[in-house]
This record gives structure tokens, C-alpha cells and sequence, in this order.
């Protein structure tokens, strides 16, 4: 049988198979973040589907930090029932459902939340808006904030959490030197990038405890001039990795990363380009022992195999793949190989913007 059918464990997550639906942005919730009948029916779909661990959204933790119209959020006690009701009906499924923590940082819509955004360092959008520097009293707040949020996940029956440290999110921006500037314990030398990172990472251990698995999603490169880099992704994964964190999924890019954003638009022709980040995977397995998840561009059941068996990647994760075909990985285990028939066309978000929640709607 194919490793990729294997069973394995995170921490006390028991693991079906190796696929992992990468999160993303589902446009689902209510306007104050509360899941509903929708979202949670398309998480049990892909349980029923055979994905073995499905990490939902990126919720934000701090009101400041949506980012997004109708994005889940995690900051209230008000959202436990109902995320309660979607970790059952994947758990019925027999799958497996991590939450995605995550707060937009300097990338946060303050036209519609209200608030001021905040960062690492002033950061000016396209829109004319200025996001203010965080101070002391920003960090104690956006820890707990991040703690609490994981306690939340943790009663209402997710199997983990997921730090959000990438794609020009706050903590990716900590990392970055392009977007933090700062001259204090949190800026300059890459421990000092790392250090509020590492700071929530502790904080959500003491909250959770040692019975509650924790993921971090971390770039391999933001793909912009005085960014983070791949280098610098493996050392910081190594000082997770020391700070009791459970796996790392690596992707890449920002919003400002041209046509190396994180969703990129096209199928590569040949199957070797299929996997973006398959250099600094290698890097990170040449120094890091717990178990890399590996997004970007995998659409063949051939490739994910190989990045398993030749010690690539621990786990393959699927994102737009799975928007169109939430039953790809019991295709796959099935009877049928063939290629996933996504597009990368990147349509599937536009429903998000009528209000009706991300699906596919390419045109083939």
C-alpha cells in the first residue's frame, strides 16, 4: 500500500492517511464570525471525502485582526457552540479538523472592522489606510488573545490548532524585515523576528496542555525584495521545533508577491514544477525532525506519492484541489489516479465575494 495510506500520528491526532486540507479563506461565517450550517457541512464533506486531517479557515483571534468579510472567528465564547456542532459532524465522518488561528496584522480591513490595524510597524495599504505600531500593551493583549482562542478551540473539539505565520499575516510580518522595521527586542536579528512568534507558541502550550496537538504555517520565502527567506524558515522551524510545536506546514508569499502568491494561477505543464516549495522542503528536512506538511501545487497522485516515499514531505496538503473536488482523496485511493482536475484559475473565490461562500466555478 501507498505510504500515503499509512496511519500516523500527530501528537494524540490519529491519522487516517497523509492528505491535509490546507486552510484557506471560505467567505462562510456569519458577519460576527459565527460558523454556520454551511461551513460546517463542507468540513464534513471532505471528512466523508477521505482527507485525513482537515485544518478549517484562518479565524481570527482579535477583532482588529479579521481580515476578510464573513470570516470565521474564534475571540468569543459565543462561538464555541457552534464549532462544538462542526468537530462533531467531521469527527462523525471519521475525520480529523484542526483549527487555523490568525490575525491579519498590518493586512487588516480597519474600514470594516472599525479598528485601527496594528503590526509590527507602520505599514501604508493601497487604500490610503496606515496600520499603527504595536506597543507593549498590544503584545500581552495579542498573546492572550491567541491563547484563549486555542483554549476556545480546544472545548469546543478541535484536535489542534494552527498558528497562522504566513502569507504577510501578523506573525509572517514579525518575521519579515520587509514589514517589521523595529529597533527593540522584537526586530533586527532573527531571533529577535521569532521571538513574538515563539512567545504565542508558549502561550498556547500552557493554555492547552500537552494533549492538544500544535501546528504552525510558516512561509518558505515571502518572494519580495528584503523579505524572509528560506534560510531564515528553517531556522525559525528549528526553534519551534524546540518550543514543542507538533508539525510545521510551509507555503509562500504575500499579497505583494506578484505572480509568486501563495495562490498562484495556472497548472504547471510539467509534474517536477507541481511542487513550489520542493527546494526549501528538502532544506527543511535536512534540519528539523518533526513532520513537514507541504502545500503548493500538488495535483497528482504520482507526485504526492513521490515527496512521501523519497522523504520530501511527511504530509501532502491540497487546498483549491479539494474546493473542486472534496472527494479527491477517496478518488484517489479508489480507482481512479487521474490527474485532480482543479485549474488553479483562482475562481473559486469569487462567490466569496457575492457573500455565497468559496466553490468552484471554473470554466472547463
Amino acid at each position: 500500500m501507498s505510504r500515503l495510506f499509512e496511519v500516523t500520528s500527530i501528537r494524540q491526532m490519529k491519522l487516517t492517511n497523509r492528505f491535509v486540507r490546507s486552510a484557506t479563506y471560505e467567505g462562510m461565517a456569519t458577519g460576527d464570525g459565527i460558523c454556520t450550517p454551511a461551513l460546517r457541512e463542507k468540513m464534513a464533506e471532505l471528512a466523508a471525502g477521505g482527507v485525513g486531517l482537515i485544518i478549517t479557515s484562518h479565524s481570527y483571534v482579535s477583532p482588529e485582526g479579521r481580515a476578510r468579510p464573513l470570516q470565521l472567528g474564534i475571540h468569543s465564547d459565543a462561538m464555541i457552540p457552534s464549532l462544538r456542532i462542526m468537530t462533531d459532524a467531521v469527527h462523525a465522518k471519521g475525520g480529523r479538523i484542526v483549527i487555523q488561528l490568525a490575525h491579519a496584522g498590518a493586512q487588516a480591513d480597519s474600514k470594516m472592522n472599525g479598528l485601527p490595524a496594528l503590526g509590527p510597524s507602520p505599514l501604508e495599504k493601497a487604500d490610503g489606510t496606515v496600520s499603527r505600531q504595536m506597543v507593549p500593551t498590544d503584545f500581552a493583549r495579542i498573546r492572550e488573545a491567541f491563547g484563549e482562542a486555542a483554549q476556545r478551540a480546544k472545548e469546543a473539539g478541535f484536535d489542534g490548532a494552527q498558528l497562522h505565520a504566513a502569507h504577510g499575516y501578523l506573525l509572517s510580518q514579525f518575521l519579515s524585515p520587509h514589514f517589521n522595521r523595529r529597533t527593540d527586542d522584537y526586530g533586527g536579528s532573527l531571533e529577535n523576528r521569532a521571538r513574538f512568534l515563539l512567545e504565542v507558541a508558549a502561550g498556547i502550550r500552557a493554555k492547552v496542555g500537552e494533549d492538544f496537538a500544535l501546528l504552525v504555517k510558516i512561509n518558505s520565502d515571502d518572494f519580495i525584495e528584503g523579505g524572509f527567506r528560506a534560510d531564515e524558515m528553517v531556522r525559525v522551524s528549528r526553534m519551534l521545533e524546540a518550543a514543542d510545536v507538533d508539525a510545521i506546514e510551509i507555503s509562500g508569499g504575500t499579497v505583494l508577491s506578484g505572480d509568486k502568491i501563495p495562490s498562484r494561477i495556472g497548472v504547471p505543464k510539467a509534474e517536477e514544477e507541481q511542487v513550489y516549495y520542493r527546494e526549501a522542503a528538502l532544506a527543511f528536512k535536512r534540519e528539523v525532525k518533526i513532520p513537514l506538511i507541504l502545500v503548493g501545487g500538488i495535483r497528482s497522485l504520482g507526485v504526492a506519492e513521490r515527496l512521501v516515499a523519497e522523504g520530501v514531505a511527511d504530509y501532502v496538503a491540497l487546498s483549491r484541489p479539494l474546493i473542486r473536488e472534496p472527494n479527491l482523496v477517496h478518488r484517489w485511493r479508489s480507482a481512479d489516479p487521474s490527474m485532480a482536475t482543479c485549474i488553479s484559475c483562482n475562481r473559486c473565490y469569487r462567490p466569496i465575494l457575492r457573500g455565497d461562500g468559496v466553490s468552484c466555478e471554473a470554466e472547463i
